[in-house]
């Protein structure tokens, strides 16, 4: 990780060297002496990770080297301080800059004295650098601290196996299928699944052996070298074959060896396994060898990352993804582990089913922390209470859990630099949190997680390491929106307990949560959970980069950073209070020169003061879920801001269900160049206008619109060519949204919102080919508008409210190719609607609700063969007596595994049975699980 510290702060350097500034005589060759030292220890940076638990006077000399890295860091940004404290608002004369000269004079001083102390730091760690062996060759890679490429199977012992049975069904009906082709079935998932044992236990399988008599099982890992691995096979095949292997095979040269294999494997139906694979480049190299001779041959492969998993199959094959275990399998392997075999002592089942849910239903962590269990006494409970308060120090000091930490640590000691520290990042959240996508993003980009790449975003970097260290299967997915993008995250528990170890080990963030915290010498990212109070409290040295708060009882009626750190406050990047009880916006924010990223999201603050105009390296604004309704005029100063993010949700009725409210400003906010996302403001003709000069918005959202104002609104759409999403309100419902002519919209539009009335369909929809998302409300439309979307080849999710009037809706044959959630509401002429087969072929959930003409299910639901759920809300009895059970619609939808029904009354929903009106069922969770026409409900608002 001082790699990540280091990588970071040349970043700066380069930046400082550029800097039209004029540093004092010597600073200059100064910081390029103490950027060639560091770019020097790179290379043993990037495997000390892996070692230097082994090595303590490495792991002394690393300390070293990121201590220096962030006096390095801490003495430019309290010079950029200065500057930008001198700067003010003065043009770019002789006589301004002459002013400004002598203005920081003492700051380029105190610089130039920062960085003579600094390289003589450097000088003297370049002196004590400890020599290793191959640090800069391939060989490095080799000194990466692993178990035997066997991992986790070596610890998952054949006693240990539960619910390996319908996995190991599953992959040898891939095995043993009809394809004739060589079928490659990659096994992946995370660290400590078993996915090394599934495969053993497949390939042991003695009807397995039977079929693919020419069989090898081969160890990859890491550091695979590619001529050892093809000897090692030929080893193998020969072994199998009853033949001793050539003498000349030590010798050969790995093209010589694959066509070697080849020749062997020409005849035969064969099943080699690549077991512990790392890299795309081992399928590449090793698939040349193996023969497609359409003999029913097959592939396994084992890899924790998706990607590698998705790549070996593209050809032929399919993947499988290794979950975790059930609750029950899990519980069974924990008491099987811990009691040896005998039912948990019930004064002992609390704590260990909280013991049980940090494992995840992860079968490497359950099997090493029961045994690690299972030596403690089971009359003291206070005993078995401490492994569960203190999980993480147990892994740590704990022997028995050792080869469980060096299987999970091996996926993070992998990760290229800019990964590590994305991920040590989530340690600042707290347990059990799901963490939201685009939060994730913006604050990854205000830190300096996130490096640039040409034809990209950063923010479009930023959502690549996220999807890297998901593939990776190191975070995992809590919540998808309808057309399928993650929307929340999180890590693995047990991951995150080493995660949180390493994170405090290298001083990257400091968790505030304990009475009890041990603070460190230095705190530069401060996380603080449920109380101000341990901080308020503690005298440790503060040189916060970034101040995150979370769950707070405390009330924030005088919220104060410089109470809970005197100094070292100044050089914030990061300030997030959102859902904090805060009422006023704390006016020492505005001190906080550097600040990238605010977030006042679910605050109680009404208003923005002008001053926010300091905060000039703002580059995202999170109003969200606040009181605030109009901005300053001074907003329009922040030229770095790329998120401005201020509206808020109401439910107030059924019919205004999550409707929105924006913001008003006062201000050319075409000025904003650099703005990315601008929700949600209302419009004005004047508005209207400087929008087209924004052409670097990815979402816009707008409120309020009227007619008129629909010339000057199209004319800027055309301009926004990055657009992604895009969100526009009538001022009333019955307000005409004039938006038809668009001659040119923009190419890469993927969601498109529009709340007003429509005179006619805009044809330029139609022509939107990476549409995902469509929802339509208050259009009034007498033309069916399913004959200009349907078809939308990436159309995932269509709603419409009140969007037409007509009395048939009619899906035609191959209309919808794509579409996963259909929702149609309020269409009260609606009498009839009709699926052609064909249509609609991959639709999964159909929601229907207030259409009060409807009096049966669609013609041709039968034809819907991948439909999961049908909802109908506040339908007519008629309808629903047609669908119960015994009714003349039940058989054409007795093929959805669920089907629910509910009417809105008194403010919420009541969920009534199909079958037996009048009943209710509250537990939507159970709900779930059920078949055909039950009980179900899905909410109580």
């Amino acid at each position: 990780m001082a790699d990540s510290s280091v990588s970071f702060l040349l970043e700066k350097l380069d930046f400082l060297l550029q800097e039209e500034v004029n540093l004092q005589r010597g600073v200059r060759e100064d910081v390029q002496h103490i950027k060639y030292e560091l770019e020097r220890h790179k290379a043993i940076l990037r495997v000390a990770d892996a070692m230097e638990d082994k090595d303590p006077e490495l792991k002394a000399w690393v300390k070293r080297v990121r201590d220096v890295a962030h006096d390095m860091e801490d003495a430019i940004d309290e010079f950029n301080l200065r500057l930008v404290d001198q700067h003010g608002q003065g043009n770019n004369s002789s006589l301004h800059r002459f002013i400004f000269g002598l203005k920081t004079m003492k700051a380029r001083r105190r610089i130039a004295l920062d960085m003579q102390s600094i390289k003589s730091k450097v000088n003297v760690i370049s002196q004590g650098r400890p020599e290793l062996p191959g640090v800069g060759s391939r060989s490095s890679q080799r000194m990466s601290s692993r178990l035997d490429s066997q991992g986790d199977a070596l610890l998952l012992e054949e006693a240990d196996l539960v619910g390996i049975d319908k996995p190991k069904r599953q992959i040898c009906d891939l095995l043993f299928n009809e394809e004739q082709g060589r079928a490659v079935i990659p096994i992946y998932g995370m660290g400590g699944l078993g996915k090394t044992t599934l495969a053993k236990q497949v390939y042991d399988d003695p009807k397995v052996k039977k079929r693919f008599r020419i069989h090898a099982w081969i160890n990859v890992s890491q550091s695979f070298k590619l001529p050892e691995l093809l000897k090692d096979l030929v080893h193998q095949l020969h072994n199998v074959i009853g033949k001793p292997a050539p003498e000349a095979v030590g010798q050969m040269k790995s093209e010589e060896l694959k066509e070697l294999i080849k020749n062997l494997l020409q005849s035969s139906r064969y099943l080699i396994v690549l077991d512990d694979v790392w890299h795309v480049r081992v399928w590449d190299s090793v698939k040349l060898a193996l023969p497609n001779i359409n003999r029913g041959s097959r592939v396994m492969v084992t890899t924790r990352k998706k990607d590698i998993a998705l790549y070996s199959c593209a050809e032929l094959g399919k993947d499988f993804n290794l979950d975790f275990l059930p609750e029950e399998e899990a519980w069974y392997l924990f008491c099987k582990k811990t009691f040896q075999g005998n039912s948990c002592p019930p004064h002992l089942e609390e704590v260990c089913r909280k013991i049980l849910k940090m494992c995840g239903g992860l079968p490497l962590a359950i099997v090493a922390i029961g045994g690690a269990l299972a030596t403690k006494g089971r009359a003291n409970i206070e005993e078995w209470q401490m492994v569960c308060r203190s999980f993480g120090s147990e892994i740590e000091g704990n022997d028995k859990l050792g080869d469980m930490n060096k299987v999970l640590s091996l996926s993070f000691n992998e990760l290229p630099y800019y990964l590590k520290s994305c991920l040590l990042y989530l340690s600042i959240f707290p347990e059990f949190h799901a963490i939201e996508r685009m939060r994730l993003i913006r604050l990854w980009i205000a830190e300096g997680f996130v490096n640039g790449e040409d034809g990209k975003t950063r923010e479009e970097v930023a959502d690549s390491y996220l999807k890297e260290l998901l593939d990776r299967s190191l975070l995992q997915v809590v919540a998808k929106t309808s057309d399928g993008r993650m929307k929340t995250c999180r890590m693995h528990d047990l991951l995150r307990e080493i995660v949180n170890l390493k994170a405090k080990d290298q001083n990257f963030a400091t968790i505030a949560k304990d009475q009890d915290i041990i603070w460190p010498d230095k705190v530069r990212r401060l996380s603080i959970i449920n109380t101000l109070h341990n901080v308020q409290q503690n005298r440790a040295s503060f040189q916060l980069r970034s101040l995150l708060l979370f769950d707070l009882s405390d009330s924030l009626d005088h919220f104060s950073i410089r109470a809970l750190c005197s100094t070292g406050y100044k050089l914030i990047r990061v300030l997030d209070l959102q859902d904090t009880p805060l009422e006023v916006f704390p006016a020492e924010i505005f001190s906080l020169y550097l600040l990238k990223y605010l977030s006042l999201k679910n605050t109680k603050v009404k208003s923005i003061p002008g001053t926010i105009k300091k905060l000039q390296q703002l580059e995202t604004l999170d109003l969200k879920q606040t009181l605030v309704t109009v901005l300053p005029v001074e907003i329009v100063e922040l030229q770095q801001l790329r998120h401005l993010l201020v509206y808020r949700y109401e439910i107030e009725s059924y019919a205004y269900f999550h409707s929105r409210h924006g913001f008003k400003v006062a201000a050319p906010i075409g000025l904003m160049k650099s703005l990315q996302k601008l929700c949600f403001i209302e419009a004005d003709q004047a508005l209207m206008v400087e929008l087209g000069k924004l052409t670097q918005l990815r979402r816009l959202g707008i409120r309020k619109m009227r007619q008129q104002d629909g010339a000057a609104l199209s004319s800027s759409i055309e301009k926004m060519i990055n657009l992604r999403s895009l969100s526009i309100t009538a001022i009333e419902d019955d307000e005409i949204i004039d938006i038809h002519n668009i001659f040119r919209p923009p190419p890469y539009l993927q969601q498109l919102y529009l709340s007003g009335r429509l005179d006619t369909f805009p044809h330029w929809i139609s022509s939107l080919k990476n549409l995902v998302r469509v929802f339509l409300k208050w259009s009034r439309l007498r033309e069916d508008p399913l004959v200009h979307l349907q078809d939308l080849p990436n159309l995932r999710h269509l709603e419409f409210l009140q969007v037409y009037v007509g009395e048939t809706l009619n899906f035609k044959a191959k209309g919808f190719p794509s579409l996963k959630v259909l929702g149609l509401d309020d269409l009260d002429k609606l009498k009839c609607m009709t699926v052609e087969e064909g249509a609609l072929p991959g639709l999964k959930k159909l929601i229907i609700q207030r259409c009060g003409s409807l009096k049966q299910v669609p013609l041709g639901i039968e034809h819907l063969t991948k439909l999961k759920s049908i909802e109908f809300f506040d339908m007519p009895e008629e309808f629903i007596t047609r669908l119960s059970s015994g009714g003349e619609d039940y058989l054409r939808a007795q093929h959805v595994p669920a089907v629910y029904s509910s009417y809105w009354r008194d403010g919420g929903w009541d969920v009534y049975s199909l079958e037996t009106l009048g009943e209710r069922e509250t537990d939507f969770s159970r709900s779930t699980a059920m078949r055909s026409l039950e009980i179900c409900t899905l909410w109580k608002v």
